[in-house]
């Protein structure tokens, strides 16, 4: 299955459409970018393979909020791997772990993966730069939730907590994110 992520060049707000369904996302400051670099705030254009996804078992609707047994209690068959408190992603071109998980604290720039706001309460790692990683083209472009009023992400793709749990249900080993302008 292909989720299809789309937007006009230059703007900020797009749709993605997943089986029918059609799901309302925010993109990059910098739109969708034909030549993703570092730090531009771009969403990049392309395809790419759905890797697996993060999430914060502490922030699980309380309905879900079940000892975990391995899956994602919300259903989906992608692989799934819960959040620490000490997890982040190297976001410096001149390190060798860049665009990769690191453990904190961590002396490289990098980004924190346990958020105080509910961004990255569940998170989709996508392949973007990571076989192989090329310095300077682009560090941790996720899919995760969006800010209430849909404001631009750093570059990642960002959808409301339902929708994107309606995407995660629909999603398994072997499918990937198109991302496109229109």
């Amino acid at each position: 299955m292909e989720l299809i992520v789309t937007a006009r060049a230059g703007e900020t707000r797009g749709w993605a459409e997943l089986d029918g369904q059609r799901y309302r996302c925010a993109l990059g400051r910098g739109g969708i970018v034909t030549d993703k670099r570092e730090g531009d705030g771009g969403t990049p254009l392309g395809q790419f393979a759905l890797r697996r996804v993060l999430f914060r078992a502490d922030r699980l609707p309380a309905d879900l909020d079940a000892p975990l047994t391995g899956e994602l209690p919300l259903g989906t068959a992608l692989p799934q791997q819960e959040l620490q408190k000490q997890d982040g992603w190297c976001d410096d071109p001149t390190d060798p772990a860049y665009n990769r998980p690191v453990t904190l604290p961590y002396a490289g720039r990098h980004e924190v993966m346990w958020r105080d706001d509910h961004l990255y309460d569940l998170v989709v790692v996508i392949g973007h730069n990571d076989d192989p990683v090329v310095p300077e083209h682009g560090s941790a472009v996720f899919i995760h939730l969006a800010q209430p009023d849909y404001r631009p992400t750093e570059g990642c793709i960002a959808f409301a907590r339902a929708d994107l749990e309606a995407i995660l249900a629909k999603l398994a080993p072997g499918d990937q994110v198109r991302i496109d302008l229109i």
